[in-house]
């Protein structure tokens, strides 16, 4: 089926993704305008599927606008955070004045802008690092948080900046940012996800900072003892994989999930405090972001993956917390932590599959409801249907339980005691997750930012067989690989 910009197929779809704003912050209103409300608002850049702007939700902010230039991603974070504007576009074509009109908040102030700018991170010879075009987009960031005169700013990114000839651009970030009449948080931070609460080792850098004359966030501080540390101190103990996992229906139950990735399931299991969350049980789970109208009786996410019989006879001998050395995943353990979970590659470079981890009980990789679980993404929260576009969005995002506390520690410098909202908030229209990528530059009417899959590298997908052939010749013995996170 051909799916056309403006087409009728298309207008019932945007007509109800524009109707299910609800009357709070962050609603759309016919005359662009929105609602006045105490709850500080946040603008995310780079927004991807939304793991930075859940947490700065969760914490108490209204997250008023989200800008990302993947069509797939838009439409993801558009069923998840319908009262949020969504600006499907690359930050360089916007200016702080155009994405305060779109999003309709005025001359309202702006609290915080978060996001994480890829970036290369060192410089060509005889250039400052900011300048060099691969490092555009962290150029284009401090000039949107300068722009909006937002009074905080987070910056995300990967560990690797802050070594070796990486950190000269960090520096000058830094320096950027004091032009500007910035203050950052010195020293800056790398935090690991498993120190708080999220089943997953995964090390970013954060760095803070405010406008001249407010006072400056602190880094969070460590809440939880990773559940693969031995006893030290007194923070308790996170959760595990079996903590994050283990409550869950087995997705090879549902003969539906070959075909789908959503099914209504019987059999979910006790959860542990972790999951309890995941699954919403309890007003706390909320914490101070808007309850979603959803469906618990579902499970969503969890399209199945056939495996071959060798394959699955592989997984099954291998030991947990060890790699499988055909395929190379790595084996869940059950009382460990999951490794880090990846994005993959898109198109343009060559659009390679994330890795998922093999399940620690079952002989499959895990689902992408799974992934979201390793990784502190609540049930209500979906992605996109295919396993490939779904461990992408997953594996491109903060951990929401992280993005929540670094969010916490913004709304205590800006002395606001978080608020919980007042309404629900429905979810979007399922379909939004099953748009391709030309159909979703259709629905958001863009150009097609990223290529079909394949279609750049001009490489064929292999079958499951094809691929285990050739990399026996490469891994021929069958012993598994240790592997220290």
């Amino acid at each position: 089926m051909s799916w056309k910009r403006g087409s009728f197929l298309f207008w019932d779809l945007q007509e109800k993704f524009r109707s299910t704003s609800p009357p709070e912050p962050g609603k759309l209103i016919s005359e662009g305008r929105r609602i006045q409300v105490p709850r500080p608002i946040g603008i995310d850049l780079f927004a991807g599927a939304g793991g930075l702007g859940l947490g700065f939700e969760q914490a108490g902010f209204d997250v008023v606008a989200a800008v990302e230039i993947d069509p797939i991603h838009c439409a993801a974070h558009a069923y998840n955070f319908p009262q949020c504007v969504m600006l499907p576009e690359s930050v360089t074509e916007l200016t702080g004045a155009e994405i305060r009109s779109r999003a309709g908040i005025g001359r309202r102030h702006v609290d915080v802008v978060f996001g994480g700018a890829p970036c290369q991170g060192f410089s060509m010879i005889g250039h400052r690092a900011l300048e060099d075009p691969r490092n555009s987009l962290v150029r284009e960031f401090v000039r949107i948080v300068s722009e909006l005169k937002a009074s905080y700013f987070v910056f995300e990114n990967v560990k690797g900046l802050t070594i070796g000839e990486h950190k000269v651009l960090l520096e000058e970030l830094i320096e950027e940012f004091a032009r500007l009449g910035y203050r950052t948080q010195l020293p800056w931070m790398v935090l690991d996800t498993a120190e708080f609460g999220v089943p997953q080792h995964r090390e970013r850098l954060i760095l803070m900072g405010a406008r001249k004359g407010l006072r400056l966030p602190e880094y969070p501080a460590a809440a939880f003892r990773p559940a693969d540390v031995e006893k030290r101190g007194l923070l308790p103990k996170g959760p595990s994989c079996r903590d994050a996992l283990g409550d869950l229906p087995n997705a090879e139950q549902f003969e539906d999930l070959v075909y789908s990735d959503e099914v209504p399931a019987a059999g979910w299991g006790r959860p542990s405090s972790y999951a309890r969350e995941m699954r919403c049980i309890g007003d706390d789970a909320w914490h101070f972001g808007y309850v979603r109208q959803w469906d618990r009786r579902l499970l969503t996410s969890s399209l199945r993956t056939e495996h071959t019989a060798i394959s699955r006879r592989r997984f099954e001998a291998t030991p947990p917390g060890q790699v499988e050395p055909i395929s190379r995943f790595y084996k869940l353990s059950a009382e460990g932590l999951s490794n880090t979970l990846r994005a993959g590659t898109d198109s343009s470079r060559g659009a390679f599959t994330s890795p998922r981890p093999i399940h620690y009980a079952y002989p499959r990789c895990i689902t992408v409801r799974e992934m979201a679980r390793l990784h502190g993404f609540p049930d209500w929260f979906r992605f996109h249907q295919t396993k490939w576009h779904g461990a992408r969005q997953i594996g491109n995002a903060v951990p929401p339980p992280i993005a929540r506390a670094i969010a916490m520690q913004v709304i205590r410098a800006l002395g606001h005691g978080p608020r919980r909202p007042g309404t629900s908030i429905p979810l979007g229209d399922p379909r939004l997750l099953r748009l391709g990528m030309s159909e979703a530059a259709d629905y958001f009417d863009v150009p097609v930012a990223i290529g079909r899959r394949d279609r750049k590298s001009g490489s064929k997908k292999r079958k499951q067989h094809e691929i285990e052939a050739a990399l026996t010749l490469v891994f021929p013995f069958n012993e598994p690989i240790q592997v220290n996170f």
